[in-house]
């Protein structure tokens, strides 16, 4: 019989849960406060702890991660009302086997209480980051919806892994704040993070600018100049619109993630490079593989880690969140106070927004 410890403030979040997730195979002992359970804790073992995160009370739902995986390591599930990439980040560090947020999603819930259980004996069920990981810049990525703690967990994972990374969003979705945020929340936070849109240069300037070139190289080359993988040194390297490269531009691509190493433009000897390779795009890669436009080398190469970002449409409860941030902004660039009429919040919740968060951004410092 698994043992199931719920910790939450509200007696009737505790019962919806145990209802939720009521099987004949599992027992539910449920407290509203860290005291009873840590005492629960210290007095019976439990194959799950699933707590939330404020429980309006000196310790909170990570404080009894630590304790109950240093006493009974086993896996705990942490509850949020209000997910932000700190929060995740901090969950995952500490050794959370998942994070998820309310209202809950019912399916995705039962699924991750059932993988956790499965999983709870196994030592290699809790990803944990190092300690030292900083928390970045507060207010580089904001949401709250079900999707974006989707981007914000896989943030968290990917922040320390040395192996590419592939984000897919549409356009003006957010796509580069994501990468700043995998570099800003790992152990290379201190290195360069070197961006390049590869769909802004033709392929000349674009292979100099990835790989450098020497002086004499081409009309123009009056010094040697080093690439962006150069540049970001232990860093990382964020390739903006990967799917605007050309395929002989991708042969030279997928050998400096293989060997680690370029070749400058010109050049007759091979620099070696250290930096992590984030890349983006808003086209389907499996699409323009199968006619031929992309790699399907490069395109497994790049998508070790895959993170998608969702468009604006898909999470519009954020929209409002976004609004202050943006509205805040403006106004302090423009020098005088506004505000957002009910009306015109309501408009705004109504758009369609085809640009996303970038032409959310855009309006509202229109509107300022």
């Amino acid at each position: 019989m698994k043992r199931i410890l719920l910790v939450d403030d509200d007696a009737e979040t505790c019962a919806f849960l145990a209802e939720l997730l009521e099987a004949t195979d599992r027992t539910f002992v449920a407290v509203q406060d860290p005291q009873a359970a840590l005492q629960a804790i210290r007095r019976d073992t439990f194959d799950l702890l699933i707590s939330d995160i404020n429980l309006n009370a000196p310790a909170s739902g990570l404080d009894l991660l630590r304790r109950f995986s240093a006493e009974q390591t086993r896996p705990v599930i942490l509850i949020s009302g209000f997910g932000t990439l700190e929060t995740a980040i901090d969950a995952v560090r500490a050794g959370a086997f998942d994070y998820i947020s309310k209202p809950f999603d019912i399916a995705d819930i039962r699924r991750i209480v059932q993988r956790a259980l499965a999983e709870g004996t196994r030592p290699d069920a809790v990803i944990e980051l190092p300690a030292e990981v900083s928390a970045g810049p507060e207010g580089s990525l904001i949401g709250r919806t079900a999707p974006m703690l989707e981007v914000f967990k896989k943030i968290a994972h990917a922040a320390d892994s040395t192996a590419p990374v592939l984000i897919v969003g549409e356009s003006g979705a957010g796509k580069e704040l994501v990468a700043r945020a995998i570099h800003d929340h790992g152990t290379r936070a201190r290195a360069p993070f070197v961006a390049l849109n590869c769909g802004a240069l033709a392929e000349t300037l674009l292979e100099s600018e990835l790989f450098g070139h020497v002086r004499g190289a081409f009309t123009g080359a009056i010094g040697d100049h080093r690439g962006v993988f150069e540049q970001a040194g232990q860093g990382t390297v964020f390739l903006d619109e990967i799917g605007d490269t050309t395929p002989a531009l991708q042969v030279r691509l997928l050998r400096a993630l293989e060997e680690h190493e370029v070749r400058p433009v010109g050049g007759n000897r091979s620099v070696r490079v250290q930096a992590r390779v984030v890349a983006a795009t808003n086209v389907a890669l499996e699409q323009a593989v199968a006619d031929g436009r992309f790699r399907q080398d490069l395109y497994y190469r790049l998508g070790v880690i895959v993170i998608h970002v969702p468009p604006l449409r898909e999470r519009r409860a954020d929209i409002p969140l976004l609004i202050g941030r943006f509205l805040e902004s403006a106004c302090a660039r423009a020098g005088h106070r506004r505000v957002l009429s009910a009306a015109a919040l309501d408009r705004l919740l109504r758009h369609a927004w085809p640009g996303n968060v970038r032409e959310l951004r855009n309006t509202v410092e229109r509107m300022v």
